[in-house]
């Protein structure tokens, strides 16, 4: 303490005492500054009933069986004993002790705190005896055999037992481990007023509880505060504690990542994927899901319009069978045309099992869907353009009509090309069976997914309908030149290109969205409902048109349609209806050639064009 002093010190640190000095006279007495604001930890102990006046009344003369009274005596009063064993200490006294000296209160005495604990200790020892001789020697007086000697372990074992009142008048006994029950107090040095100082009673420890009064505790008079460890300052929120090696109370404070939690104040751990650290970085807090659902904007907008398309495809529908029996409706192929009319409706359709929460079911239906409705759409294209190209490509080599180019014949072609995509989704589900999973791009994400959107596995859903998509637009180039009359083939070839230019759009933007959920599947919605718009608009236009707002040129289909075709600088006058016709007996009638030669023109070409026409009417 003086060194504190001497080193202007007084007030920078903050003591915790041990029984060995605080509370003592010789310790705080003159440095009370220095001592302001201790806090200490004493054993709880009273005083032994009748110790105080015993010792006083002790001298020298009537307490000779204890050698080092003398030496107590003579530092007590601070002479020398005559005649006594001359030591390092009484060498300095020259006043002679006259034995008629009194210990008081007044003079010095200073009562011990802690004599309880030896009072206790003897007690203890003379009970284990006691409960010993009881047990071994039946209670009879003296050392029967079985105590002589005594043994010590069986001793130990009675030690351990033992239970009285003390002269203290508090009870006594072992714990488990074989220490004394744990009461202390907590004192505490303090100034009560300007230069007044003394020790409070501030808290108590008994056996494992603490109890401390923070209230009553004041570490400077002019400064109440809790003091600062000059040390380590505690961590922040989110920080960990890396001890100075060899020490318990220096760190060094260091951050958890963003994605690590404290699970002990030196160690973090990563939040598994999925969760994120909350803001004390204490507990792994789940990230909300982020799926496609019908509520959102996106959703909204993708729905909206396959809505209007479904709409308009069923009024196309409706059309279609109050007409069914026009020359219109007959000449696009009735049959094929609602066909295509479901495909159509079968793409509409498929933005609302697209928009749904995924489940395993929705995935599965999303997977078996797609490809589908488009498959449906194309196969019925395919059959429709490949019957023209059959038709005039025979015309051109053959007097014999081509096969299967009957409605049914044509049904059953496009049912053979509907099932090879069946097949195949079959085998794509039994292989690789739908699931909704959880997909994390990145640690803040926590998408819900349908397994197939992040693995690319859709290529197996679109692999075939590409195909179809390929083969119509070469059918459709193939046919371009055909005469006007048979115009259907050139609204065909717009929707192939028009389709064309939609997906080659679509596959970038898909795969560059793969991380943005939601604007992902709504890409391949709108994809998907704009080539179902583009057939139902190219195809079905022209005849509504008509069906609807020109019904008087229909009249004109069952008379002649004049195509010119140049052959040698002569024209030929070709009467011809759609090659796409449904009704059999109706094609007889309408598939006829008409033609008016000049002279250039061979009977050769006459022959074979008359061959052409039997042909036909045959069919």
């Amino acid at each position: 303490m003086r060194a504190v002093r001497r080193n202007n010190a007084t007030g920078h640190f903050s003591w915790i005492g041990s029984d060995g000095w605080s509370a003592r006279v010789s310790v705080f007495e003159r440095n009370e500054a220095e001592i302001e604001g201790t806090l200490s930890v004493q054993p709880r102990a009273h005083r032994v009933k009748g110790f105080d006046q015993y010792f006083l009344s002790l001298t020298v003369a009537n307490n000779n069986r204890n050698p080092w009274f003398t030496e107590y005596w003579e530092h007590y009063f601070q002479c020398k004993w005559p005649n006594s064993t001359p030591t390092p200490y009484n060498q300095k006294y020259s006043r002679i002790c006259k034995g008629n000296e009194t210990m008081t209160y007044v003079n010095g005495y200073e009562p011990e705190p802690q004599l309880q604990f030896v009072s206790d200790a003897v007690m203890a020892f003379a009970y284990a005896f006691k409960n010993m001789h009881r047990d071994l020697c039946g209670g009879d007086p003296g050392l029967c055999p079985q105590m002589d000697p005594v043994d010590g372990t069986k001793l130990l074992e009675y030690l351990y037992n033992v239970h009285f009142t003390g002269l203290s008048g508090d009870d006594f006994q072992f714990s488990e481990n074989g220490d004394g029950l744990a009461r202390y107090n907590i004192i505490h040095f303090k100034q009560t007023s300007a230069g007044v100082y003394e020790w409070v009673r501030v808290g108590e420890y008994r056996e494992g509880q603490l109890s401390l009064n923070l209230s009553n505790i004041q570490f400077r008079l002019q400064g109440p505060e809790m003091p600062l460890s000059f040390c380590s300052n505690p961590c922040a929120k989110g920080q960990a504690k890396k001890f100075v090696e060899g020490e318990n109370c220096c760190w060094h404070c260091f951050n958890c990542t963003n994605y690590q939690v404290l699970i002990s104040e030196t160690q973090c751990v990563e939040c598994p994927l999925g969760f994120l650290p909350d803001v004390d970085h204490r507990h792994c807090e789940s990230i909300p899901e982020l799926y496609m659902s019908p509520d959102t904007t996106w959703a909204v907008g993708a729905l909206t319009f396959a809505t209007i398309g479904i709409f308009l495809t069923i009024f196309v529908i409706f059309v279609f069978v109050r007409y069914q029996d026009t020359p219109v409706v007959r000449a696009s192929g009735r049959e094929l045309s609602y066909v295509l009319l479901a495909g159509i409706l079968l793409c509409f359709g498929m933005t609302y099992v697209l928009v749904q929460r995924p489940t395993d079911v929705i995935c599965g239906a999303q997977k078996a869907g797609i490809g589908f409705c488009f498959v449906v759409v194309y196969s019925a294209l395919l059959t429709k353009t490949n019957r023209i190209f059959r038709i005039f490509k025979a015309g051109k080599r053959t007097t014999t009509a081509p096969s299967f180019i009957s409605p049914r014949s044509q049904l059953v072609i496009c049912g053979g090309l509907i099932s090879v995509q069946v097949s195949i989704t079959a085998v794509w589900l039994a292989c690789a069976p739908p699931r909704a999973i959880h997909h994390y791009p990145t640690r803040e994400d926590n998408n819900l997914v349908c397994s197939a959107s992040i693995t690319n596995s859709y290529i197996v859903a679109f692999a075939y309908p590409i195909l179809l998509i390929v083969i119509c637009t070469v059918y459709a180039i193939l046919t371009r030149k055909i005469p006007e009359a048979f115009n259907e083939s050139k609204y065909i070839g717009f929707t192939m290109y028009t389709t064309c230019v939609i997906w080659l759009a679509f596959v970038p933007i898909y795969f560059s969205t793969a991380q943005h959920v939601i604007l992902n599947i709504t890409t391949m919605s709108m994809a998907i409902s704009l080539s179902a718009t583009v057939t139902l608009v190219c195809l079905f236009t022209p005849k509504l048109y008509i069906l609807l707002l020109h019904p008087e040129r229909q009249s004109l289909i069952l008379q002649s349609k004049h195509v010119t075709q140049r052959v040698n600088k002569s024209v030929i006058f070709l009467r011809v209806e759609s090659a796409t016709q449904s009704d059999d007996c109706e094609m007889n009638d309408q598939l006829r050639f008409v033609w008016s030669l000049n002279s250039k023109v061979s009977c050769a070409t006459q022959t074979a064009m008359a061959s052409n026409v039997a042909s036909f009417d045959k069919f």
